[in-house]
């Protein structure tokens, strides 16, 4: 009798993953990676592949770009995959899918519940919602190494004299990502530091994920109530509830909730881990998915998929084609 195969999660990174030069190989190896890149280039209205494989490198990490780059990057990564297992006669199905941040709409795609050309027309309207809120209230994110949950809360209460700050992303143990305006953001780095703490400053001026960008989420949700949704055939985990989501209206708002609502990834990760995940796959550019994972649930193993490799490590958690056949198709 065959032994079952092992449920998979698939992890999808958010913004901070963007490089120039990312899916440019992709593109040249792969003609199912070629087809994404066609269809974003489409959906968006301008050559947003030219911007992914050659930069530069400004214009990229402009928050109207970077996200529909990292979304269209991602689920290229994602068609590569499946394009690779099948000429092998394989096919690789996730038992759950969970993007970080700007991930959930690469994670709703891939489950079926977001039509992609959709999710690229959604980030854009987010980038641009974001960029035009990061104007009237400038800020930005920093991540704390070596502090707990709790002590980054200390310092963000401690420093909310000078603004609005809080924590953004609890990504890990000792590592948290905070948010807020530029005096309280810098004011919550120095008290960390003081109290030991390592501190990253992150390449991005919007203070995401925290409540001040209640009046940005609000407008989200009333473009994304336009937007059809489906029910995910695979389901999603929820960013801000670590819950999982089975229905369209739950995908959708936790959508426009997570804007200015923290995310949860540490436990996203124990859910999926709860959940029988014998294996994490991070489908996109950059590994830092991979990393954390590794330090949150250190006896699963986990999977990265760069441009060159063959996919020949994820065999031992494929099925066969003609097996997969006789069972329902859960990502498409």
């Amino acid at each position: 009798m065959d032994q079952p195969t092992p449920k998979l999660a698939f992890l999808f990174p958010g913004q901070g993953s963007q490089h120039p030069g990312m899916g440019k190989r992709l593109h040249e190896l792969s003609l199912a990676a070629r087809r994404v890149f066609a269809q974003a280039d489409d959906a968006v209205g301008f050559p947003l592949s030219r911007l992914c494989f050659d930069g530069p490198k400004e214009a990229l990490d402009d928050t109207v770009n970077t996200q529909p780059a990292i979304v269209a990057t991602s689920l290229a990564y994602l068609a590569y995959l499946r394009e690779r297992l099948q000429a092998l006669g394989r096919r690789l199905t996730p038992s759950l899918v969970a993007g970080h941040s700007l991930g959930q709409f690469s994670a709703a795609a891939a489950s079926g519940a977001l039509d992609f050309s959709e999710a690229l027309r959604l980030v854009l309207e987010r980038g641009r919602i974001m960029k035009a809120w990061a104007l009237s209230r400038p800020g930005g994110l920093a991540t704390l190494l070596g502090l707990d949950e709790g002590a980054a809360e200390e310092v963000c209460a401690e420093a909310s004299s000078e603004g609005e700050v809080g924590v953004a992303a609890q990504n890990a143990p000792g590592q948290t990502v905070i948010a807020g305006e530029v005096p309280a953001l810098e004011r919550a780095m120095a008290l960390a530091r003081q109290r030991g703490g390592r501190v990253i400053r992150l390449p991005i001026s919007v203070p995401g994920h925290i409540p001040m960008m209640r009046g940005a989420a609000a407008e989200l949700g009333s473009i994304l109530t336009r937007v059809p949704f489906r029910d995910p055939e695979v389901p999603v985990v929820s960013n801000i509830s670590a819950l999982l989501l089975t229905r369209a209206d739950d995908v959708r708002q936790e959508l426009s909730d997570q804007l200015c609502s923290a995310v949860q990834w540490a436990r996203c990760l124990v859910t999926m881990a709860n959940q029988g995940v014998a294996g994490f796959v991070e489908v996109g550019p950059g590994e830092t998915l991979s990393r954390i994972a590794r330090r949150v649930s250190a006896s699963i193993p986990v999977y990265t998929l760069g441009e060159d490799d063959k996919p020949s490590d994820l065999l031992q958690v494929t099925v066969p084609l003609e097996e997969h056949a006789r069972s329902a198709e859960h990502v498409r």
